[in-house]
């Protein structure tokens, strides 16, 4: 693993529900990657390979404006070290309720 990305995307819709509705389809497809991942309230972190990782931010983008939407922001921050990024667990791990 030598990346960790967190992705935030902003569908360009009116309603709050569509809004939801189009991030509960971007969380699922996260979930069917297979990589660690964590739902925050703000963004999503991901980890896996970069390239695997950017990837995966382009089609977060596809599936925002495939399901009926005219376009999305996504804020996206990347940590990249080709022998290894420090894991989700290793930045949060000791913050997180038992």
């Amino acid at each position: 693993m030598n990346a960790s990305v967190a992705i935030q995307v902003l569908p360009k819709v009116m309603e709050q529900e569509d809004t939801r509705r189009i991030v509960d389809e971007v969380i699922s497809y996260l979930a069917s990657t297979g990589l660690h991942y964590v739902v925050g309230p703000f963004e999503t972190t991901l980890e896996g390979d970069l390239d695997q990782l950017l990837d995966i931010v382009k089609e977060c983008c596809r599936i925002c404006v495939s399901h009926g939407e005219p376009s999305m922001l996504a804020y996206v921050k990347i940590s990249y070290k080709p022998g290894g990024v420090w894991t989700i667990d290793d930045k949060t791990g000791k913050y997180q309720n038992p």
